[in-house]
């Protein structure tokens, strides 16, 4: 890293109970974001567990949604910089958070189920 770069990195919790949480990781050069990754995480079974992941790994900002089978569903996402998706992506999991866990809990009981 450099003089010109700065990194933001911590943890936010969601939940009273504080089991769920956000952990957000940025880089910025210059003021602007250059890199980032805002992951929901929930504690499901005594192990914490990412469910919904912004970032840009691959050079352009998409949102990762995770299954609990493994499968990694990605989806790009269209703004005008990092700085913007970063701001949506932190605010979408802090809206959002519950749906995304009520989701992921259902698709366990369905592979439950399915015997998988």
């Amino acid at each position: 890293m450099t003089k010109s770069e700065k990194e933001i990195s911590f943890v936010y919790p969601l939940s009273e109970g504080y089991e769920d949480r956000l952990r957000v990781l940025a880089q910025k050069q210059k003021g602007q974001v250059s890199r980032f990754v805002v992951q929901y995480e929930a504690l499901i079974k005594e192990k914490w567990t990412p469910i919904v992941r912004y970032d840009t790994s691959h050079g352009f900002s998409h949102k990762d949604i995770i299954h609990c089978n493994g499968n990694v569903e990605k989806q790009p996402l269209h703004f005008q910089n990092f700085n913007m998706a970063f701001t949506f992506a932190i605010q979408d999991l802090k809206t959002s958070w519950k749906w995304y866990k009520m989701s992921y809990e259902r698709e366990m009981e369905n592979e439950e189920r399915a015997g998988h």
